[in-house]
């Protein structure tokens, strides 16, 4: 296509400061993209997991049936399931051993915590890479186009007659450094402000499914060790 052509024109007659640029801008535009469809994955299927989740448990099913069948699975727990299975498995070694109620929340509870952040830091994963790629990709783009036509008018002054045909076809290559700047940023900020909504709201899920899960487990913490674990 002529207008494939022109590009791959305009990068062969660019100087080898502004190849490297455009090179670095390709190399983070497909890494942005590559994150971008693998992060809306896993945010899909993490939305829909906890939606799972708690159709099952707000249904009034038993916790430890639960617990057992999650814990029997052959694959590692993930998201608010984790939060589940990481309770209650606390819940249940400290209630085993007696010891009083406040020592069992505060394990359960510290238990949770420390699998909240976890899948937290797993919904944040290379998120920030986008907004990396999004805040430096125009002035990466921009120095190419500065340092080309530093370039053309240093060949301006050599030229014994100066006029637009020989500065413009300089211009016209590292103007396309900028543009691929911006096609490089502009998805990935369109992406990172997506992303970050999203992993909010399901912090903001797994935070109060904590709360109410350790109100539940309060409640079983202060019944007779021989009751079972279903829900009030």
């Amino acid at each position: 296509m002529p207008a494939d052509q022109s590009l791959w024109i305009y990068f062969a007659n660019a100087s080898v400061v502004v190849k490297l640029v455009m090179l670095l801008l390709l190399v983070a535009s497909v890494m942005s993209w590559t994150i971008i469809f693998q992060r809306g994955t896993f945010l899909k299927q993490a939305k829909e997991a906890m939606a799972k989740f708690e159709d099952i448990f707000w249904s009034g099913t038993d916790l430890s049936k639960l617990y057992a069948e999650l814990n029997a699975k052959d694959v590692q727990p993930e998201g608010i399931e984790n939060i589940f299975v990481s309770g209650f498995r606390e819940f249940a070694r400290l209630r085993k051993q007696g010891v009083s109620a406040g020592a069992i929340m505060e394990g359960a509870q510290r238990a949770m915590r420390i699998a909240y952040s976890r899948e937290i830091d797993r919904l944040e994963q290379n998120i920030a890479f986008l907004a990396t790629v999004g805040s430096t990709s125009p002035y990466i783009g921009l120095f190419g186009t500065v340092w080309g036509i530093m370039a053309s008018l240093h060949a301006l002054g050599n030229a014994q007659q100066a006029t637009i045909a020989v500065v413009a076809p300089g211009i016209s290559e590292t103007l396309v450094a900028t543009a691929m700047g911006l096609f490089a940023a502009i998805p990935a900020v369109i992406a990172y402000n997506r992303f970050s909504n999203e992993v909010e709201r399901l912090s903001n899920h797994y935070d109060t499914f904590l709360e109410e899960f350790s109100a539940i487990l309060y409640r079983q913490a202060h019944t007779p060790a021989a009751a079972n674990y279903e829900k009030a």
